[in-house]
């Protein structure tokens, strides 16, 4: 194993709408990483970024939907995991937000499909192995708290961890 470390960013945007809530996905396609599937928006930190996992996931959002930070309420890091894959960790730090009131999203994007998608059809979405767990355990648990969760990958499944310590610290 070379020791290769990847950096990645995903950024979840929930609004309610028709009763329901929703969550923002992005069908990606002709991705080097990730086979096509529902992602939140977001890649790759650039190398001025790799200290401000905020900074990186803002600048994926406004490339690929381009929404803005002020588009955005509650904007919070919830879930950092790590998974060792094709000879390197991947450690995505996972943000999620709510948009704001009367904020339009134009459902196009250079890098697939957005779609908004109803909390109940969000686990039957074909999506990468460890956001397909930090997805169910969002809804699941997360939802209703503001802990920030570490997620470790393995081949059954991800095994998550409240880091209330740093809760102070974000």
């Amino acid at each position: 194993m070379e020791g290769k470390l990847r950096n990645m960013t995903s950024v979840y945007i929930t609004r309610e709408a028709a009763g329901e809530k929703q969550m923002l996905l992005l069908y990606r396609i002709g991705s080097r990483v990730v086979a096509p599937s529902w992602c939140g928006i977001g890649g790759h930190f650039e190398p001025e970024e790799l200290n401000r996992a905020q900074d990186a996931a803002l600048r994926e959002l406004e490339e690929e939907i381009g929404l803005k930070g002020d588009d955005l309420l509650h904007l919070k890091l919830r879930y950092v995991t790590l998974r060792l894959k094709n000879g390197e960790i991947r450690q995505n730090y996972y943000f999620f937000a709510d948009l704001k009131p009367g904020t339009e999203v134009i459902l196009q994007s250079p890098e697939g499909i957005p779609e908004w998608v109803p909390y109940p059809e969000l686990p039957g979405r074909e999506m990468p192995w460890t956001a397909r767990f930090v997805i169910a355990h969002y809804l699941e648990k997360a939802a209703y708290d503001s802990v920030l969760y570490a997620g470790i990958a393995e081949p059954e499944g991800v095994e998550f961890r409240p880091l209330a310590e740093f809760q102070d610290f974000l």
